[in-house]
Order: structure tokens, then sequence, then C-alpha cells
């Protein structure tokens, strides 16, 4: 019986050298994520973070070719993170990294240029696969070694990740088709008058609400988003629970340098249109402090759409024209893009990612005389049975297209609103109807279809407005 327990005493100790030493030579490669990757786009002259995983303070050290560096040694953690900032220079490329360690990771064909998040619902999503005519049409002309996609694939999360599922690829006729219409429109105008490689990161997500690209606890610290949060409706075609989309499609991305968004959505929270504006603004102040950076948002004003219940359309253009006053944003009006007001997806991709491309080389690379901003409502004026109405950002100047505005209209007192006459008058609107003496209010474009006729001579229309807050049916 002694015997018998020594033996086993033996083979338990046996084993559990075996263990410890088969531990000591089983080490972890180092790993990166996958936005890291060959074929990827950095943002130039600026300091960007590398990262991931591997065995814990296991020495890493990072050699780039552009400057052929090698970084000091930098090691993981006890959780086994690990990162590294490093030093980018001027658009260029191609280049290498080589990350090495127990293994060697050498990622290759990187450009360094300008990155853009290009994120938002239906409408940024459409690709050529959706049959847009537009992009095919660009098929022939895709290859373009200076344009690069990362396409994250839908995903939720219940918390934040810091991984996905993706790969960069170079922009040709066949990573095309299943990449944003309106992203690659706006990338290739940055390259083309910039010059630059473009980076393309696209997270959109047909029919999702701006609640679940917002952070859960932004929407549940706020009382007033959290009860608008109740109004979305839920269908079976995407997520509808603060954060989801967030977590697992922004987060994975928010250490990787960038230099700003553009947003297209907005159809989805027309219910809750009354605080869109505070949503927006608190989604796009949460995802700054994510980024670490207070990257410029340009969005795009929802089209005229032929909804269920009247005027949610208006007031959501409304809530995106307030949300203007938002430091370091920019809105693009596409009233005259719109073919179908029974169609919620103007199939117009090419002009409006050309004038998200205008805000930015515009207000981010400060390039000179380009015509970006449509004009937006400034004030009102009464002089006796006249309506006097100022824009700002009228450029040379206003203009009608056609023999007379259309979609416009006056109201005095009684709140009831008169189809209008007006006249432009340098940079002023004149509105006026003979019903009406004494004029208190004046509306523009204001319902769900309305498609006016006002732009300015630059050839951008006048945004729509209203000059009262009386409060607006919806039924």
């Amino acid at each position: 019986m002694k015997n018998s327990n020594n033996k086993k005493g033996f083979i338990k100790t046996a084993c559990m050298v075996v263990m410890i030493c088969a531990g000591a030579f089983v080490r972890a490669d180092i790993r990166l994520p996958a936005v890291l990757s060959n074929n990827m786009v950095l943002q130039q002259q600026s300091r960007i973070k590398l990262w991931g995983w591997g065995e814990p303070y296991e020495k890493i050290t990072v050699t780039t070719s552009w400057d052929n560096k090698t970084y000091p040694e930098t090691k993981p953690n006890g959780n086994a993170n690990w990162a590294l900032d490093i030093n980018t220079p001027v658009a260029g490329g191609p280049y290498t990294i080589a990350i090495k360690a127990r293994n060697t990771i050498v990622l290759s064909n990187i450009m360094i240029g300008e990155v853009w998040v290009c994120s938002g619902q239906s409408n940024m999503e459409m690709s050529g696969n959706w049959g847009l005519q537009d992009i095919k049409e660009a098929y022939k002309i895709a290859g373009n070694t200076n344009i690069r996609f990362f396409h994250i694939p839908k995903a939720t999360a219940r918390v934040p990740q810091d991984d996905c599922h993706a790969q960069w690829a170079v922009c040709d006729s066949n990573s095309l088709r299943s990449f944003s219409a309106v992203a690659y429109f706006f990338g290739r105008n940055l390259n083309s008058k910039l010059n630059v490689p473009i980076g393309l990161v696209e997270a959109a997500w047909s029919g999702s609400s701006a609640e679940v690209w917002t952070p859960d606890s932004v929407i549940n610290n706020d009382n007033v988003l959290k009860q608008a949060a109740t109004k979305i409706v839920a269908n079976d075609q995407c997520p509808n629970v603060a954060g989801y989309a967030y977590n697992a499609m922004i987060a994975p991305v928010k250490d990787f340098n960038v230099a700003g968004v553009i947003w297209y959505q907005g159809e989805n929270n027309t219910i809750n249109a009354g605080t869109y504006q505070h949503l927006f603004t608190a989604m796009i102040d949460a995802w700054r402090r994510a980024f670490s950076k207070n990257i410029p948002f340009y969005f795009v004003q929802v089209a005229p759409f032929k909804y269920q219940l009247s005027n949610v359309g208006a007031l959501m253009r409304e809530s995106q024209t307030e949300s203007m006053k938002h430091p370091n944003t920019g809105m693009v009006v596409i009233t005259d893009l719109v073919a179908d007001v029974n169609n919620v997806h103007p199939v117009n991709k090419h002009d409006v990612g050309l004038r998200l491309a205008n805000w930015a080389l515009a207000e981010t690379y400060h390039q000179p005389n380009i015509h970006y901003k449509s004009p937006i409502f400034k004030s009102i004026n009464i002089h006796k049975d006249k309506a006097i109405i100022s824009f700002d950002d009228t450029g040379r100047g206003l203009t009608i297209k056609g023999d007379s505005l259309t979609e416009i209209a006056i109201a005095g007192r009684d709140r009831v609103f008169y189809p209008a006459k007006a006249l432009v008058k340098k940079n002023t609107l004149i509105v006026w109807n003979t019903m009406v003496l004494q004029p208190l209010a004046v509306r523009y474009g204001f319902s769900n279809t309305a498609i006016g006729n006002l732009f300015s001579k630059d050839g951008l229309p006048v945004g729509p407005f209203r000059t009262d807050n009386w409060p607006i049916d919806i039924k």
C-alpha cells in the first residue's frame, strides 16, 4: 500500500514537472487587430498607435520602412496587451512595418494618406450590389491603388470590442461592388484634389437608428434620450439596442487615427426627430472621446420622402440643420437630388459624395475657391405686409430656378399658412400674400416631400426652414 502511494506521488510530481517545462516553451505569438494589416492607409504626418496582443513581457521591436527606424522595445503587459506610438511621414508609399518578437509580422503595401470613417444606415451602405447605376459606371475606371477600403461587416456586441472581422482591400472593380457608393465618390474626389492616398472605413447598417451607434452609457444616463429611444420601432433587419453597433463596429477602430467622419443617417429616427439634435450631437461627442480627437463630422440631410406620418421628415431636417451649430460639423443639403419621393433611397450617390468631399476639402484641408455650403435661414424681418428673409452662406447670391418660387408659405396671427409669392432681392428673399396683411412666419420646403427651387448662384439648394416654433401636427 505504501509503495502504491509513493508511485502515485511520483507520477503526479513528474506530470507537474512536464507541464511546467512545457509551459516554458509554449509562448503566444504577437497578434494584431484586423485594422492593422496589409494594404492599410495610415494617417499622414501624425502620431499613430500600433497595438495588439502577445506573451506578457516578451520584447517587441517595430521597424518602419519609410525612415528605417527601429523603435524602442515594448512589451505586452500582464493582460497580454501591448501598444506603441509611431510617427508617420507625409503622404506616400507603399511601405512596410516589421513587428518582431518570438514571431515576426511584416505589414506590406501600406500607404500614408488621409483616413475617413463612413457610417450611417442604408443610404451610406448602398453599393453597386444594390443596383446603383452611377457606381456601376465607375467600375471601368475604379482601379486605383491610392484608394483603400476597410469594410466592417455587420455585427453587434453588448460591450465594446477590441477587434472585428475585416480586411483592407485595394480599390478595384471587384472590391468596389460591395462598398459604399457615397464613401467611394467622397474618397475619389479627395484623392483627385489632394493627390494623396485615401483610406475609407465603412461601418453602416441599413435601417439602423442613431441610438445603436451611440454608447449605451450616453443613452441610459440621459433621461431625454432614454425616453426617446423607446419610440424606435424594432425590426428584424437591424439591432435596436443602444450601443450594439457602436460596440462591434466602431469601438474596434477607435485607436486607429482618422481624419474625420462622414455620416448619412436619420430616416429611421424620424419618429423621434424632435430629440435627434440632442442625440446626434451626443453621439458625435462620444465618438470624439473614443477617438481622442476633435474629428470633423460632415453629414447628409435626409431627402424628401413620403413618410407615413406627416411632417416627420421636415422636423428631422430641422433637427439636422440645428445640429450644424455643434462645433466642427457640416451638412449637405440634397433636396434637389431626389427623383422620386416614394423612394427613401435617392439613386444619385455621386453628387452626395461630391458635396461631402467639398466640405472636407474646404473645412478640413483648407482648399480655396470651393462652393460647399448651402444657404441656411438666418433671420426674418417684417416690413409692413412683407417678410424679409436673410440667409447665411449665400455665396454669389440667390436665384429661383423657374418662373416662380415653389414650396413657400406665409402666415399671420391666425397661424394659417397660405401659398406665398416671393422674389429675390440681393441676398434676401421677399415673401408676401395679399391675404396676410400682418405676416409673422414663413416656411419654405417644410413638409415631408417638398422639393424647392431656391438655390445659391453656386448651384446649391437652400436648406428647408421655418421661421416659427409653433407646434407641428404629426399624424
